[in-house]
C-alpha cells in the first residue's frame, strides 16, 4: 500500500515510549517540503488538546550575516559551514536529556530578515515529541555527524526535481528576490547544497514520497 500522511501521523505518534521525549528529524533538499511536513505533523498531532509536540527548525542555527561576512561565506549562505552545527547538536542533546525540567529555548529564523533570532522557540517540559527539520540532519561530516545519533528517526522528503526547483524559486521571490536573482541562487548555491543532501538519502529511516506530503506552503 502507498504511504499516506495518516501513516506518517501514526508512526510519529508511536515514537515517544516509556515516558521519555522522542525527537523526529525531517530532512530533504531545499524546497522539498520539510517545513510544511513538520508543521502539519505538529498541528495534527496536537489537535485541540494539551500540546505535546513541539517544532524546532534547524534554520535557527544559521550564522548571522555579519559573521558570514567575517568568514567570507555570505555568498554560500545555506551551505553546511554557514550553520552552527555544533550548537544544533548540543541543543538536540539538551532536548533529550532535559525533558522534565524547565522550558528549553531554541533559536528561530526570521525569513523576511533572513536572520536567526535567539530564544524564539520554547519547548515546554510537556512536549513528549520534538519535530526538527533541516537539510543536513543526515550529513556525516564535521559536527553534523553528532546530529543523527540524537534523533530517534529521520525521514527524508523526496519531491520531483522540477517541482522542487519551481517551489524554491517561488519561495525566494516571496521573500524579496527578483525572479532572475531567485533562479540564479536556486541553480547556484541551492543546487550545490541539494546535491550534498541528496547523497544522504540512504541514511534515512524512511523516505517520504511526494504523494504522502501535505500541500507545500512557502518555506518547505
Amino acid at each position: 500500500m502507498p504511504l499516506t500522511f495518516d501513516d506518517l501521523l501514526a508512526r510519529a505518534r508511536s515514537l515517544p515510549r516509556d515516558g521519555r521525549r522522542a525527537i523526529l528529524g525531517v530532512a530533504g533538499s531545499p524546497g522539498a517540503g520539510k517545513s510544511t511536513l513538520a508543521r502539519a505533523l505538529v498541528r495534527e498531532l496536537n489537535g485541540t488538546g494539551e500540546p505535546w509536540v513541539a517544532h524546532v527548525p534547524m534554520d535557527g542555527f544559521h550564522l548571522a550575516d555579519a559573521e558570514l561576512d567575517r568568514l567570507g561565506r555570505r555568498g554560500r549562505k545555506g551551505a553546511p559551514d554557514t550553520f552552527d552545527a555544533a550548537g544544533y547538536a548540543a541543543l538536540l542533546r539538551r532536548l533529550r536529556e532535559e525533558s522534565d525540567g524547565d522550558v528549553v529555548y531554541a533559536p528561530g529564523f526570521e525569513r523576511v530578515l533572513e536572520q536567526p533570532v535567539a530564544g524564539a522557540v520554547p519547548v515546554p517540559p510537556t512536549a513528549r515529541l520534538v519535530v526538527t527539520e533541516g537539510n543536513y540532519l543526515l550529513l556525516g561530516t564535521g559536527a553534523w555527524a553528532r546530529v543523527r545519533s540524537r534523533l530517534d528517526e529521520v525521514w527524508f522528503c523526496e519531491l520531483e526535481e522540477a517541482e522542487r526547483i519551481r517551489r524554491l524559486v517561488a519561495r525566494h521571490e516571496e521573500f524579496g528576490k527578483s525572479h532572475e536573482d531567485a533562479v540564479a541562487w536556486v541553480h547556484g548555491p541551492d543546487q550545490r547544497n541539494a546535491g550534498l543532501v541528496a547523497a544522504t538519502r540512504d541514511r534515512a529511516d524512511l523516505v517520504v514520497p511526494a504523494a504522502a506530503l501535505p500541500v507545500v506552503e512557502a518555506g518547505g
